[in-house]
């Protein structure tokens, strides 16, 4: 990783342009070709530097629901757990902890049933031995710059 994509990186994290072309503005913005900019971010994406880059939502101006749901998996499990929750769009992260529940996620979804019912097949699916689910009762966004 040199200086320009640590400059990409600063600026892609909180001003990703809204733009028809973002990598013409991108490649404007640090003085760099269109295909140059989007190359970048793909060998960052390709090296894990960058493991998401999409948008956030206020769920709840939207009406959706979210979770954090806390399952305790056998730990010779938990990857093929991790795998299997990871494949459901309506995941937006999860991770492993070392604690009894092993393996924490998020869901959103567009209502409770269908969080609910979400949850119940995860469940039944990685084989998850105990399962609980705690909704959001407020929110708390931190805004968190890296700077590179």
């Amino acid at each position: 990783m040199d200086d320009i994509d640590r400059r990409l990186l600063n600026t892609i994290q909180s001003d990703f342009p809204i733009n028809e072309r973002p990598y013409d503005v991108l490649g404007e913005r640090l003085g760099m070709s269109p295909d140059e900019a989007l190359s970048r971010v793909r060998a960052l994406v390709d090296a894990g530097i960058i493991r998401k880059l999409g948008a956030s939502f206020d769920t709840r101006r939207l009406e959706h629901v979210s979770a954090l749901v806390a399952a305790k998996v056998r730990p010779d499990r938990l990857e093929e757990a991790a795998r299997i929750v990871s494949e459901y769009p309506e995941v937006t992260h999860n991770y492993g902890r070392d604690f009894e529940y092993n393996l924490w996620f998020t869901l959103v979804c567009e209502s409770d049933g269908r969080l609910d019912a979400l949850i119940e097949e995860i469940e039944s699916k990685a084989g998850i031995l105990s399962i609980h689910k705690l909704p959001a009762q407020r929110l708390f966004k931190i805004k968190v710059d890296f700077e590179f």
